[in-house]
């Protein structure tokens, strides 16, 4: 019997899902959805939008107004919508090459401006739709498809990247870190402006096999033992921080947030008319 949440909001004709077994997305998914059910908001008031990947195959199986797009360009169609609609919650899921190689430009600018979109990141280090190809948070020196012998490109930092651009919201969690996605997308959503959630998942099909990090119980214990909270850093010695990935809020600012500073030119303009 499908549960009540499963029931809610899912499209239960559109499952079961097609990522791979072990796949951390479903994960993730199911975090978006619990934060929406955490925070009361209405179906028909929320819009999920995504462009082209592995996690961007999650809107078709998620009952609420979604929009499926072209490559990389999510954040432009979501920038759409908002200015259309800013009383709509719009979320845009989105991977980690889709987000920052085709998508790279539109992520910056959605920062720059401060628009209140939340963007949820299922970073699973490759482009495992497509075939496995290295992305740009595959680590330096590890294996993709289009780098048999090594990736020598250093990788981003994706939440850094957001801040650096004017996002006035970020933070990090694994998929074996559910339940915190699950509230930092719940404090991304009622932030007023740009926020940026990035999700770390796993890819045992293509990205573990290529650089032999064991099946999914292995890479999600990997998650567990090599991430710290960043309430922890300055108790810490720099030694124990190499090569781990830190969670948590990391950053929140207010500022304007543009749909509210684009009504107000709106607003001069009629007064002069």
């Amino acid at each position: 019997m499908p549960s009540k949440l499963l029931q809610k909001y899912f499209r239960m004709d559109k499952l079961p899902h097609i990522w791979c077994p072990g796949c951390g997305h479903g994960i993730i998914m199911k975090s978006v959805v619990e934060a929406i059910d955490e925070l009361g908001l209405e179906k028909d008031k929320v819009c999920i939008v995504s462009g082209i990947g592995c996690s961007s195959r999650a809107p078709g199986y998620m009952d609420f107004n979604t929009l499926h797009t072209t490559h990389g360009r999510a954040l432009a169609f979501a920038t759409g919508i908002k200015m259309a609609n800013p009383e709509l919650h719009v979320i845009v899921v989105t991977g980690d090459g889709d987000s920052a190689a085709i998508g790279g430009n539109h992520l910056i600018h959605a920062a720059r401006r401060n628009i209140d979109i939340t963007t949820v990141v299922f970073n699973n280090n490759i482009y495992g739709m497509t075939g496995g190809q290295y992305s740009p948070t595959t680590p330096t020196r590890e294996k993709g498809t289009t780098a048999p012998y090594g990736n020598i490109d250093k990788n981003f930092d994706l939440c850094e990247l957001a801040k650096a651009s004017g996002a006035t919201y970020t933070a990090r969690a694994t998929a074996y870190h559910a339940k915190m996605i699950k509230d930092l997308v719940v404090k991304g959503v009622k932030n007023k402006g740009f926020s940026f959630v990035e999700s770390i998942s796993i890819c045992p099909t293509y990205y573990g096999r290529k650089n032999k990090k064991g099946e999914s119980p292995d890479m999600m214990k990997y998650l567990k033992d090599n991430s710290i909270n960043v309430k922890a850093l300055n108790k810490l010695p720099k030694d124990d921080l190499k090569d781990k990935i830190v969670i948590g809020e990391l950053y929140k600012n207010e500022e304007a947030e543009y749909t509210e500073e684009y009504q107000k030119i709106i607003e001069m303009f009629r007064q002069e008319v």
